[in-house]
Order: structure tokens, then sequence, then C-alpha cells
């Protein structure tokens, strides 16, 4: 492990990202994976869309084996000072306006709810009865 100590940046590794110089951010850690980029058995392109950014959660999401971790440690050139990565945000959607925003009273809301399709139905059944009589 080369690299023991060596605290890099995000600009730092951002910039190591293509086939002949390939870095990886993964749990605070930084991995030159160049060397095993013909070996990833995703493939290539699984590790380059991977480079600039944390790619803990892809490592993660993948779930790896317990070799695969073991096999990181050759890989390992330092630490990623973390004050230089962007934090991750939770989504929480806008709150969404009440529907009811004419402020008529929910009673009527609900009853309107059941006696509109209550007339459609009268009305169907007297239009029905009434061609039929003729």
């Amino acid at each position: 492990m080369g690299g023991e100590g060596k605290v890099y940046t995000l600009a730092e590794v951002s910039g190591h990202n293509d086939r002949k110089d390939c870095w990886l951010i993964i749990e605070g850690k930084v991995y030159d994976v160049t060397k095993f980029l013909d070996d990833h058995p995703g493939g290539d392109e699984v590790l380059l869309s991977a480079t600039g950014k944390d790619a803990t959660d892809d490592f993660e999401d993948v779930g790896h084996s317990s070799s695969a971790k073991a096999m990181m440690d050759e890989f390992y050139v330092g630490d990623i000072d973390s004050s230089t990565v962007p934090t991750k945000t939770k989504y929480t959607p806008p709150k969404q306006p009440h529907y009811n925003q004419d402020k008529t009273p929910e009673f009527i809301i609900k009853l309107l709810q059941f006696l509109v399709p209550l007339l459609i139905l009268g009305l169907a059944v007297g239009i029905r009865f009434y061609t039929k009589s003729a």
C-alpha cells in the first residue's frame, strides 16, 4: 500500500478518470484501479463511470464478495479529504397545497361524492325505463 497516509481532494482524484489512469473513492478511501480495468468482471466501463465522485453506493449496490473487498487493499493509494466531497442531500418533496382550496366543508364534499353517482345511476335507470315502455 504505497500511498498509505496520503490525503487527496476530490479534484485531485477526479483528474484520474480514464483507461490509462483510473482512481475511485469508496468508503472514504482512494483506490487506483487502473491495472484492474481489464480484469473487472463487470467490464471497465463500470469502473470508469464511477470516477469523479464517491462511488461507495455504486460499489455497495452490486454486492461484492468478501474476496473482492479484500482485493481492494492492493489498489489503495490514500484517503479522501471528506470536506471536498459534496454531501448527499435526501430529497424531500415540496408540501402540496390542500386540495380543498375553496374551503368547502369536508362533509359536503363527501356527501357529493356519494350523491352525484347515485343521481347519475337514477337518471340512467329512468331513461332506460322510459325508453323501454314507449
